[in-house]
């Protein structure tokens, strides 16, 4: 193709090409096929912002790529760093003017290497609508596209001038329904020429999509996955997370356990402690069942609030279809009565504090709280 017909057309967004894509864009302009590993590398691994950044190519050639493409870019609409420093959150601004969210954690000890992990968003909203999550108020707005989601990495990497070591696919959305864009964006955030992520340090979270998780333990993807589970029953996931009415539990503890035996490493399940929903030593037993003969590891994370909530008592029995639904984080000493319980069982067990309480590092509260205020000034 030639560069006038290049220049005839729309400009081509170059993020979230993979290296192919990005050869038959330089043949197109004349270029020999080594350029296009180097394009990747500036975009992928350097982080360019611009093609003007790219001073090592011809400025004849930077002028062409210039005219025929552009390098969409996610732009900082607002950043917070917690009190203690161990979480910054983030919320983007996308070209259409919708915005995401993305969260750095960081973790360490003397004795191991510092952990900066980024939990990133698939889509902007979500709309499996499980009623304890800030992202599902919004319903789904749209899609992320493949740069959407490599740019999450490169724009943090930048901003917060830290390494990122490990990758969650755990912010807005069902990853999971967004399968194809995920897919390729994961591997592009593991090439050795880009951000270079060991497949292993990239965990996918899904609410339970069975068919997806079926398609994903075929395809023998090595990204970990991780499901969130937060009930032991039915009746209580129906209620918490519709999407249990149409995959139940035990169609959801089979695909985990198919995926366990084809990819040959642990399954994650994060459970979401709830006062007086799912919390109780009943619960605890149960769950130490359902995943005894699973290879995998039990993440529990007392629940971070959506909004301060108003005094309820707790209920002692599971909320009901016709009452509403208060959520509210469980006393420290139910905590520990949950977590000893669990630890009877044969599967590591961790309790993870959420990060980042005084910055609405949950996932769609920064979002919702900047939205309310647009919409308050409108």
């Amino acid at each position: 193709m030639s560069f006038f017909c290049f220049s005839m057309m729309p400009k081509l967004n170059l993020k979230g090409l993979d290296r192919d894509e990005l050869t038959s864009f330089m043949i197109g302009l004349g270029e020999q096929p080594f350029r296009a590993r180097q394009l990747f590398r500036r975009i992928y691994g350097k982080a360019a912002a611009s093609f003007g950044e790219m001073t090592d190519f011809a400025k004849s050639l930077r002028q062409r790529l210039q005219e025929a493409a552009h390098l969409d870019e996610l732009a900082l609409a607002t950043r917070q760093i917690s009190q203690r420093r161990d979480a910054e959150k983030f919320l983007f601004r996308l070209s259409d003017g919708l915005h995401i969210e993305s969260v750095l954690m960081h973790d360490g000890a003397p004795d191991r290497p510092r952990r900066h992990t980024l939990c990133i968003s698939s889509q902007v909203g979500c709309p499996v609508d499980c009623k304890f999550c800030a992202t599902g108020l919004m319903g789904l707005l749209r899609n992320l596209n493949v740069g959407e989601i490599v740019d999450q990495v490169l724009m943090v990497r930048r901003l917060s001038g830290s390494p990122i070591t490990n990758v969650v696919v755990m912010g807005m959305g069902e990853p999971l329904l967004n399968y194809d864009a995920l897919i390729k964006a994961c591997y592009l955030l593991c090439d050795d020429e880009g951000p270079n992520l060991a497949q292993r340090r990239i965990v996918i979270s899904t609410s339970g999509l069975v068919p997806k998780i079926e398609r994903f333990t075929k395809e023998g993807h090595k990204f970990r996955l991780a499901i969130s589970l937060n009930a032991t029953t039915d009746e209580v996931r129906n209620q918490i997370m519709p999407i249990n009415r149409k995959y139940p539990i035990a169609a959801l503890l089979q695909a985990a356990r198919e995926y366990t035996r084809a990819a040959k490493q642990r399954m994650t399940f994060e459970y979401i402690l709830l006062d007086g929903v799912n919390d109780s030593l009943a619960d605890a037993g149960r769950l130490k069942n359902l995943t005894r003969h699973i290879p995998c590891k039990i993440n529990l994370i007392p629940y971070n609030p959506i909004v301060e909530p108003h005094e309820v008592a707790p209920s002692p029995q599971p909320p009901q279809l016709d009452s509403p639904l208060v959520f509210r984080r469980p006393s420290f000493e139910r905590i520990e009565a949950f977590l000893a319980r669990m630890r009877e069982g044969p599967n590591t067990v961790t309790l993870r504090w959420s990060k980042g309480d005084d910055i609405d590092a949950a996932c769609g509260q920064l979002w919702t709280k900047v939205e309310k205020r647009a919409s308050n000034r409108n």
